[in-house]
């Protein structure tokens, strides 16, 4: 109980009085979030579930939402998505998986398939205006929304993210940069239109081994930022991988602000910034 109170502190401190600005009135749509987790590539611990025990992340996530007046459903079922989709304020994804694997019978936690017919309709969702959050391997369910892929992950180990716009919400306060202990992905293919909030820097990452040379041997990209798909409020971390990730303040505070932007409940100067943050991000694939 103390833990949750202490989340639910956190949350409201880091949205910093957004709940104040948070009224949904009458209307069920705009208080009801969806958190999709289906694992097929890989489970990670933070979304693993024992029996009906929400997951890690579920609960944190769940917790997060309140300040904003949100209640959130969370699901590993595909067939979510062939629902009514607009029951639901935004789309969170934490699935792991690309569109075809999540299409797959079989699963890490043996939930129902996305089916294509529900794919193309959360894609169109996202486009007509319906918020989406992606969230570590979350990125692979719309790609093209996020507006960047992945190559992969090195070896677990301490790197630093610079903030590139400091402004954002969930970004006022971190200074010029912070380092943590994650799984960092190595991401490609990035959007000519990113808002770049932070920037992962690979200068002083461990290099040695074969995988961790190919995935961080490069110069800075980004790492998390917010974009428009169509009339989609998009926002993309890559950090969650860790459980102490997902329990620290610094990841709270940029994901609070990150979800209280793209539900509309606070507003940001989103111009592009990919040139300006991180020139050279797109020329990594070319060598």
């Amino acid at each position: 109980m103390k833990r949750r109170q202490a989340l639910q502190s956190l949350a409201a401190l880091v949205l910093g009085g957004t709940a104040a600005l948070a009224n949904p009135a009458t209307d069920p749509r705009r208080r009801r979030i969806l958190f999709f987790s289906r694992s097929v590539l890989f489970e990670h611990s933070v979304v693993h579930r024992e029996g009906q025990t929400l997951s890690l992340a579920e609960r944190v996530f769940t917790d997060m939402a309140r300040p904003l007046d949100c209640e959130v459903e969370c699901t590993k079922d595909g067939s979510v998505f062939d629902g009514d989709l607009d029951s639901y304020a935004a789309i969170v994804s934490y699935s792991c998986g690309r569109p075809a694997d999540l299409m797959k019978p079989e699963s890490k936690d043996h939930s129902a398939p996305l089916s294509d017919r529900g794919w193309k309709r959360l894609d169109a969702a996202v486009r007509d205006g319906k918020p989406f959050v992606a969230i570590h391997p979350g990125i692979w369910l719309l790609p093209e929304a996020a507006g960047a892929d992945c190559l992969g992950h090195g070896g677990q180990q301490v790197a630093r993210m610079k903030v590139a716009s400091p402004q954002f919400p969930g970004a006022q306060g971190l200074g010029d940069s912070f380092s943590m202990m994650e799984e960092w992905f190595s991401l490609i293919r990035f959007a000519k239109d990113l808002h770049v909030i932070l920037v992962q820097d690979c200068a002083g990452m461990n290099k040695d081994k074969p995988l961790d040379r190919r995935c961080y041997d490069r110069p800075p990209f980004p790492a998390t930022w917010a974009r428009m798909h169509g009339k989609g409020r998009v926002f993309y971390t890559s950090m969650g991988h860790r459980e102490d990730v997902w329990t620290s303040k610094i990841f709270a505070q940029v994901l609070s602000g990150g979800l209280s932007w793209t539900l509309g409940r606070r507003e940001a100067d989103i111009t592009p910034n990919i040139a300006q943050a991180a020139p050279q991000a797109n020329e990594f694939m070319k060598q």
